[in-house]
């Protein structure tokens, strides 16, 4: 029997692996993500067969029932302008349930002082428990805050001590694992060992709060896949103080893709991993757009009509897609409109930013769904150099990922970031809704630059209106 489980949990997390790699293209997400569900209903078959108490079954079997019931709803109906926030909330979920096994294997073992069948208390198993529970405390209240922000029940904005913010923070760092050591050295079940364990939870959870409440919304993405690598690797944790295999394997391969896409996304920005952690960054005042003599630039507004105008005597368009987008749910009138330009001899492509809208993979996902070809959607450095030799660049809700001030303004605070060239492109016609910032909290050159027109409204109908206006010429 225990080789059988020993081999159902070698094929679970081959599966895992396996389907992790079909998420490196859409063409294979969706069959990788039913490759990994396989291997995770193998590693929950394993687990059952392991436990010989037919009790025990019963309450993993209703956990499994609570768990279905609370996340497949809103997976099915949550929209896509809400998936970021969605990851966030089931990310949290995955922390706080780690955090929640490594405080059941401290009283079920009376606070470490004795193990199942007399064992000796074994530093893996206390360093894993109490490892996993300050990371899971501090991914679970971090995450609840990214929710918060994300679904702007929180300002966007950094809330946070000022100066007094790191101290603070080092501090419940201090306390949380002066906490743990506590606990390991007396290795006892006692009243005080019981109250140490609570503060820990305590200072780990308040930890989280008050390292995700001064990053701003610029940040955000980052942030949601820096706590997806923590959750990963507590539940890895919780895998070693446990004995499971399958835990520990699927901890590690989440902390480690986690850790990975979080450096490529803070490459992506320019920013430090540090410096993002720091906070401070994102939601602030706007700056004012002058013009070299020092007057106030104006933008220049255009109607539906001209750049149904422009986008069809072009040769060239280049859409670039960002949070507007998807607030407004405009994919399908954008793949509408761009079938009516190739009807019409243009060519279309699509500018993928890394970090456009609040998750990797955001606009990409949304193009997806309103059938664009993937062979049209480009990537930041496959597509920069085309938009010199480009007739119209259509923004649509893009703010920051397309700032020229990230390269012409030593000033600016996302100066260094890599940005989409836009403002090479002949034209620019941006959608928006208004003149308000991005993430980032400042003011884009681009809007107020000759070449560039403003289209003011929803996304889903400015789009709509140029579909009509296109097709009556």
């Amino acid at each position: 029997m225990d080789n059988l489980v020993s081999i159902l949990y070698i094929v679970a997390f081959a599966l895992f692996i396996y389907g992790l790699m079909g998420l490196t293209g859409p063409r294979t997400a969706v069959r990788g993500n039913q490759i990994a569900a396989v291997g995770m209903a193998l590693a929950v078959v394993a687990t059952l067969i392991s436990i010989r108490d037919t009790a025990n079954w019963i309450l993993i079997v209703a956990g499994l029932a609570v768990g279905i019931a609370l996340g497949v709803p809103p997976a099915r109906f949550t929209k896509m302008t809400a998936m970021p926030q969605l990851v966030a909330a089931f990310n949290g979920v995955g922390g706080g349930t780690v955090a929640l096994i490594a405080w059941a294997e401290f009283l079920d073992t009376s606070g470490f002082s004795q193990f199942q069948h007399g064992e000796e208390p074994t530093a893996p198993i206390i360093v894993g428990s109490l490892f996993a529970a300050i990371i899971g405390s501090i991914s679970f209240w971090g995450s609840l805050i990214a929710f918060g922000k994300l679904q702007e029940i929180l300002p966007g904005r950094p809330i946070g001590l000022g100066r007094l913010q790191q101290p603070v923070n080092l501090l419940l760092l201090i306390a949380a694992v002066g906490a743990a050591v506590v606990i390991g050295v007396r290795a006892s079940g006692d009243g005080a060992s019981q109250w140490w364990m609570i503060g820990l939870l305590v200072a780990a959870g308040v930890l989280g709060l008050m390292v995700v409440l001064p990053i701003g919304g610029a940040d955000m993405p980052v942030v949601i896949s820096l706590l997806n690598a923590l959750t990963g690797l507590s539940a890895a944790a919780a895998g070693l103080a446990l004995n499971n295999t399958a835990m520990i394997v699927a901890g590690m391969i989440v902390g480690a893709s986690g850790t990975i896409l979080t450096n490529l996304m803070a490459k992506a920005m320019n920013r430090s991993i540090p410096a993002i952690v720091a906070g401070g960054f994102g939601g602030g005042t706007t700056a004012a757009a002058l013009a070299a003599g020092g007057e106030q630039k104006q933008a220049k507004a255009t109607s539906a009509a001209d750049a149904a105008i422009q986008m069809a005597y072009a040769n060239r368009v280049i859409v670039v897609p960002g949070y507007g987008m998807a607030v407004a749910q405009a994919q399908h009138a954008v793949k509408e409109m761009a079938s009516l330009l190739e009807a019409k001899g243009v060519e279309v492509e699509y500018a993928i930013h890394p970090v456009a809208g609040r998750m990797p993979g955001h606009m990409n996902v949304l193009l997806a769904e309103a059938e664009v070809p993937y062979d049209s959607m480009k990537e930041m450095d496959d597509v920069n150099g085309e938009f010199a030799r480009t007739d119209v660049a259509l923004v649509i809700g893009a703010n920051d990922v397309t700032n020229p001030a990230a390269r012409e303004d030593a000033a600016s605070p996302i100066y260094g970031m890599p940005v989409l060239n836009v403002d090479q492109a002949k034209s620019v016609i941006v959608l928006k809704r208004s003149m308000n910032s991005g993430f980032a909290g400042i003011d884009n050159p681009l809007f107020y630059a000759d070449q560039t027109s403003m289209l003011f409204g929803d996304a889903k109908k400015s789009v709509g209106g140029v579909v009509e206006e296109l097709k009556a010429l």
